[in-house]
């Protein structure tokens, strides 16, 4: 594949994952953490994110299936996991967290697994996509210099404000 294609599929990728509401401004201000110190960082981060939360997720799937529920437990549990998603962006999961955490509060058992099924589902298909995302990440920057964002200003008519408008600018090393 060429790679103004690959580009424009990363592009379509990255913004998919924005237009359909599984990422947020945080993992952006991620982005902007990376540099050529350390073109991985993003990655990175979202591998520690995964490597820890997969715990949380067990500890609350095996706390789920007493047949006493500790709402309190459960809840500590989804407030270290809220925070963890927030941490990256994750959005979809963030809100599925705290819908969990008012079950919880409510003392809806019911409500608890079902929305824990629904966060399941969230939490996997982001891990897919952001998954696929970096492999096309990897492969490209493997053939480019440089990877930053670039950051205009426009105008927000309706608003009358001024808006950062991040997009990613790459230069293809020769």
């Amino acid at each position: 594949m060429e790679r103004n294609q690959m580009h424009r599929q990363l592009a379509n990728m990255r913004k998919a994952l924005f237009d359909q509401g599984y990422l947020d401004e945080q993992f952006v201000q991620l982005e902007e953490l990376q540099d050529d110190v350390n073109p991985n960082f993003v990655e990175e981060i979202v591998t520690l994110f995964y490597r820890d939360s997969t715990r949380l997720i067990l500890n609350i799937e095996q706390a789920l299936e007493k047949s006493s529920l500790d709402f309190s437990k459960l809840d500590t549990y989804m407030h270290q996991l809220k925070g963890k998603t927030t941490s990256i962006g994750a959005i979809r999961v963030k809100n599925e967290c705290t819908q969990f955490a008012d079950y919880c509060n409510a003392g809806n058992g019911e409500g608890c697994k079902r929305t824990f099924q629904q966060l399941k589902k969230e939490y996997s298909t982001l891990k897919k996509k952001l998954e696929t995302y970096f492999q096309v990440c990897g492969y490209l920057q493997g053939k480019l210099d440089l990877w930053r964002p670039h950051v205009a200003q426009v105008t927000d008519f309706s608003k009358g404000s001024d808006l950062a408008v991040r997009d990613w600018r790459i230069s293809i090393g020769m």
